[in-house]
């Protein structure tokens, strides 16, 4: 059976591989220099921005990071400076690019902390601009910058006929510099539509246009985890892995895809979600389990108390309908997922007792689930699985 680490107070964890996130890092790595280069072209490195939002996907950013910066990440990403700030104080130095811009009021604290801002409109240069020249005495140079181009998802970004717009802007702001540009897909792993080069012919038309009117783009980057792994094409001069990180494949369209880049660049999932059994009862057969009686024993009934629920991250969609791992066993989950606590009927396995450890997502003997399996029987993505992690559940790290 699994052996858990020491845990003070309740006794929920999650335990995250730090070798794991290093390997898959260097898989990406090791991907992207794998690649020929065009006839006649020189071979450039492909700079790796790694995402570290929504707190590492529940690794935990700072910790993330520190394990992705030792296997080679070249940047962090970010959602808002709230994140990147995190970072900073663990003492991470690397570049850390916000990407989802910044609200008014935010500018003073990412340039306090060094932090690199996404411009997603002509507008938000002047706010920078002013914050820039107010702290230059402080900056060594011009304040980095990122431009967010909209490709067509049609979410943030500037719009691409706008691009003169923002020279001109750009112009009037000695304290700034543009270091990047980027765009986001849409749909990378979708093979059956046309919808990921249209954004990418739309994204380089853009930069090629930047170019002639004399603006440096500088860093060009589109490619997130599926067109790192599918799409070449979009590689440009970095690259910005998300899930695949953490050691998830996206779900191809169509799906032998994901076969196939399961088998091109191989992963390993990285985090673990445990829990202990903290009751046990018999029930007889017409017993209802939990909230609402969703649930009831259609035979005299094992029935075990998780001490996790929906507040630490098991899924509510998982009631009658997930599964946990027991004694190297499969066991259902049943009724209602609470917020504290989750019922897992255990009349099949053998020997169970209070304490025993039940696994979310990890593996147990010969048996694994990993948080890609709970996305798919849910009908979600992976990543809102990993990100749904409690804030008060503990992270053990482990090499």
């Amino acid at each position: 059976m699994t052996q858990a680490p020491k845990i003070v107070g309740r006794p929920v964890w999650a335990e995250i591989r730090t070798k794991a996130l290093e390997h898959n890092l260097r898989a990406i790595r090791g991907h992207l220099d794998s690649a020929k280069p065009a006839a006649g072209s020189t071979k450039k490195r492909v700079g790796i921005l790694a995402v570290v939002k929504g707190n590492g996907y529940g690794h935990g950013g700072p910790a993330a990071a520190k394990a992705l910066g030792r296997a080679g990440a070249d940047q962090f990403c970010v959602t808002c400076s709230a994140e990147g700030i995190e970072l900073r104080e663990a003492g991470i130095k690397k570049p850390v690019l916000v990407l989802t811009g910044f609200w008014p009021g935010e500018e003073k604290r990412i340039i306090e902390y060094g932090l690199t801002p996404s411009v997603t409109n002509c507008e938000q240069l002047g706010t920078l601009e002013k914050a820039a020249a107010r702290a230059s005495g402080k900056l060594r140079g011009p304040l980095g910058i990122h431009l967010k181009i909209d490709s067509g998802m049609n979410r943030l970004g500037l719009c691409p006929a706008s691009v003169d717009c923002f020279a001109r802007a750009l112009a009037d702001c000695k304290h700034l510099r543009l270091m990047g540009t980027f765009t986001h897909f849409a749909s990378s792993e979708v093979f059956t539509t046309s919808e990921t080069p249209d954004q990418t012919r739309v994204f380089l038309a853009a930069v090629t246009h930047m170019r002639e009117i004399g603006l440096d783009p500088g860093i060009v980057h589109m490619a997130n985890s599926a067109a790192i792994i599918s799409r070449p094409e979009t590689w440009a001069d970095a690259v910005r892995p998300g899930a695949i990180l953490y050691g998830y494949h996206q779900n191809y369209d169509p799906p032998t895809r994901t076969a196939d880049a399961a088998r091109n660049v191989r992963l390993n999932p990285a985090l673990s979600f445990r829990a202990r059994i903290i009751s046990l009862r018999d029930v007889p057969a017409g017993a209802a389990i939990g909230y609402n009686a969703k649930f009831r024993a259609e035979r005299p009934s094992r029935i075990a108390i998780l001490a996790a629920g929906y507040a630490d991250g098991i899924q509510r969609g998982m009631a009658n309908h997930g599964k946990v791992i027991v004694r190297g066993q499969f066991a259902p989950v049943v009724g209602i997922v609470s917020m504290d606590l989750t019922a897992v009927d255990v009349t099949e396995v053998e020997g169970v007792q209070a304490g025993d450890i039940a696994t979310i997502y990890g593996t147990d003997g010969n048996v694994t689930q990993y948080a890609f399996d709970v996305a798919k029987q849910l009908g979600t993505v992976t990543a809102q699985v990993l990100v749904g992690l409690g804030w008060r559940v503990p992270r053990i790290y482990l090499n």
